[in-house]
């Protein structure tokens, strides 16, 4: 069923940057956006999120020192084609805080599980129309805030845009993510 994979060469994802493109991912519109971006981070992993083997969405993570030494951003690029899933996910605030939805069950763990343990993790929002920026900025960091799991911590100019870094809380965001149901 799911699958989430590292990036590589290797994987036809020629589709995948189609659909994306037409549903307005452009940041996940093709491999220069979605990889070739990140090439020249000290770290950097790219995810792709397969469903019955067709690629439904990605994410990426890298080493973010604008935030400090041992700092990550995490849910980079994150997109995924919830008209190609079985359940449509990550609209409600209760959906967002009890982790039901692909992002949280899939997405933010391979993410966390990349990263060094006892690294600083950062998510960033903006208020632009691309992908789902908006959705994370307006909705999914204040109800994680509010729910301990995440932090706002700053405003910055980032990658050419204004964006609220959000830092997230691994062991906190664990100690929700397993009070409810686990999807396979």
């Amino acid at each position: 069923m799911y699958k989430i994979i590292p990036w590589s060469e290797d994987l036809d994802l020629s589709q995948f940057y189609i659909t994306a493109k037409a549903k307005g991912f452009e940041n996940n519109s093709s491999q220069q956006l979605l990889v070739e971006c990140f090439r020249k981070e000290k770290e950097w992993r790219v995810w792709i999120l397969f469903y019955n083997d067709v690629a439904v969405g990605s994410v990426a993570a890298h080493s973010f020192p604008e935030m400090g030494e041992n700092s990550y951003r995490i849910a980079a690029r994150t997109c995924v084609f919830t008209d190609h899933l079985p359940t449509n996910t990550l609209r409600t605030r209760n959906q967002i805080v009890t982790h039901q939805h692909i992002t949280s069950q899939f997405l933010i763990p391979a993410c966390i599980g990349w990263c060094p343990k006892g690294s600083d993790l950062y998510i960033t929002s903006n208020e632009n129309s691309t992908g789902t920026q908006r959705l994370v900025h307006r909705i999914f960091g204040p109800a994680m805030e509010e729910s301990g799991q995440m932090k706002r911590v700053c405003e910055m100019y980032y990658r050419g845009t204004y964006q609220t870094v959000w830092q997230l809380f691994p062991d906190r965001f664990y100690q929700e993510l397993n009070k409810y149901p686990r999807w396979n």
